[in-house]
């Protein structure tokens, strides 16, 4: 199956913690950071998910914000480091290429995550290969599929 998505990020089950209707369930991604997805319970059962799973994570290009430096005070959860290894602007909008710190997420995708952002923002931010950024992906916006 294709998807539009950019971001497939391969991963292991550590732990779900369910509630009446949503779970979290938190990843090892291949490259050893950790996300957090909040999926729905029926989610949860449908796709078999349980510590061990083998599953990708799946991100919209648009729900990774970046940011130049550590965030604090902010409730989203999943923060990943890395640098920017390349920009492609438009004429409004611009396309960010960002390498994990902690080892390659998936050959698939070259151990990149794609963020779309503003072209002012990549100004405002004075991004550019060789950036240093943390991804930002609220765990509402992470998918599972099993893997």
């Amino acid at each position: 199956m294709s998807l539009s998505i950019r971001n497939h990020i391969p991963g292991t089950v550590t732990s779900v913690t369910a509630g009446e209707v949503m779970a979290t369930v938190k990843v090892r991604l291949d490259g050893g950071q950790e996300l957090t997805a909040a999926i729905t319970l029926e989610a949860v059962k449908d796709l078999g998910l349980t510590e061990g799973s083998a599953v990708r994570a799946l991100v919209k290009a648009t729900e990774v914000a970046l940011a130049t430096g550590a965030v604090d005070g902010l409730s989203i959860r999943n923060r990943l480091p890395g640098t920017v290894t390349d920009v492609a602007t438009g004429g409004a909008m611009a396309s960010v290429k960002v390498t994990v710190v902690g080892g390659e997420l998936t050959a698939a995708v070259g151990g990149e995550l794609t963020a779309a952002i503003t072209k002012e923002a990549v100004t405002d931010l004075g991004l550019a290969a060789g950036s240093s950024v943390v991804a930002l992906i609220k765990s509402t916006e992470v998918s599972l599929a099993g893997a």
